[in-house]
Parts: structure tokens; sequence; C-alpha cells
């Protein structure tokens, strides 16, 4: 389960048995999203968030902060993405400190 960030108490994080389309996971204390990143061309041109079904839902805040890193670092995602799952590379998480917005 390689976490790509920390933001806020948020983890952002793939889970190792993905599959396609490109997408992540937020969760914080039992609570869960995904965001689906639409690439055309090799670019990010739309990201759905949804409820991931099963878990409770994340609290209004932890979804505004799921939002902004995902919108703030969509192209690294992708990458991170290709790197984990198509070259089978590791992936580094990072912990981000100050607001993206």
């Amino acid at each position: 389960m390689p976490k790509l960030y920390e933001y806020f108490g948020l983890i952002v994080l793939f889970y190792a048995n993905e599959h396609e389309p490109v997408h992540v996971h937020g969760k914080c204390q039992g609570r869960e999203a995904r965001a689906e990143l639409l690439v055309v061309n090799g670019a990010v041109v739309e990201i759905r968030y949804a409820a991931t079904p099963g878990r409770p839902p994340l609290t209004p805040q932890e979804l505004r902060y799921f939002e902004e890193v995902v919108s703030a670092r969509a192209d690294d995602i992708v990458a991170k993405w290709i790197d984990f799952f198509v070259l089978h590379k590791p992936v580094r998480a990072e912990h981000i400190t100050r607001r993206l917005k």
C-alpha cells in the first residue's frame, strides 16, 4: 500500500493491487474517498471524486484537503502511478506541512 502524501492528517495512497483508471484513495481515521484522474494524451483533464463503497466518507474538511492535494499534485500522481504499476519502481511518500491552496 504505497503512501504518496500525508496532508494535515489525511493519507493519500494507492492500494498495491490497483487497476486502471488512474486513481488514489484518501484516508483519515477509517474514513475514505477516491479520486479518479482522467488522462488524455498524457494530461490530466478531469478529476472525479467519490465515496469509497463500504467505508465511511471523509468529513467535509477532510474532503477539501483531499481535493486540494489531488488537484495540486495530479501530474505527480500520474507519474507515481506509472512508476509503481508500470515500471515497478518504489515511490516515495511526501509529508506536506503547508497549505497547497
